[in-house]
């Protein structure tokens, strides 16, 4: 029997996320949740972070403050989180979830472990290990090539006063946001 050719490496990665979609898809459907990806996400957001609002969900999840805002009333709608006013900041409000939002994110946290385990089951904890650090790695060095990329633009930038735009805090917010966001989930995983 001839053996397979090796697959590229974007390649087995595309097919890695692939497979744990679908199966983490069908074990959220296997417990009864009907909430879109972006729901679920979002949800995940404010479950995790005490502190967190519509701008912070947007920059976790990479997206429109506008779409994360419609989301996030979509949510609260159905009872899964609650808005409080932000001691800290007047113009913006805390999200937290509700009973009904913490018990739907135990149900999720299930499916995920659910997930992995069924994903990882001919590997052993040594490989699984070799994995997670190898992963990060990867993702550190993406990010890490985002953040210089960002310091690098906001030092060519120049605003209307020929001094350089402030965006470097921005920049720096959401790459470790994202960093957060990334390694939080493979530990929960």
């Amino acid at each position: 029997m001839p053996s397979m050719p090796s697959l590229s490496l974007s390649e087995t990665l595309h097919r890695l996320v692939h497979a744990y979609k679908k199966q983490l898809r069908s074990d959220i459907a296997a417990q009864e949740i009907d909430l879109p990806v972006t729901h679920i996400r979002a949800l995940k957001g404010v479950c995790r972070n005490p502190e967190s609002t519509a701008q912070s969900i947007a920059l976790r999840m990479q997206r429109d403050k506008a779409q994360i805002t419609r989301v996030l009333n979509e949510l609260q709608q159905s009872g899964l989180i609650t808005k409080i006013d932000n001691p800290k900041d007047g113009r913006s409000q805390l999200l937290r979830p509700t009973a009904e939002g913490e018990k739907i994110m135990t149900q999720i946290n299930a499916s995920e472990r659910k997930t992995v385990a069924r994903m990882t089951q001919a590997l052993s904890s040594d490989e699984v290990d070799t994995f997670i650090k190898l992963a990060n790695r990867i993702s550190k060095s993406v990010d890490d090539a985002a953040a210089a990329k960002s310091e690098t633009d906001c030092l060519t930038q120049k605003g209307p006063s020929s001094k350089p735009k402030d965006t470097a805090g921005k920049g720096a917010i959401e790459l470790r946001l994202t960093a957060e966001n990334a390694i939080g989930e493979n530990h929960n995983e």
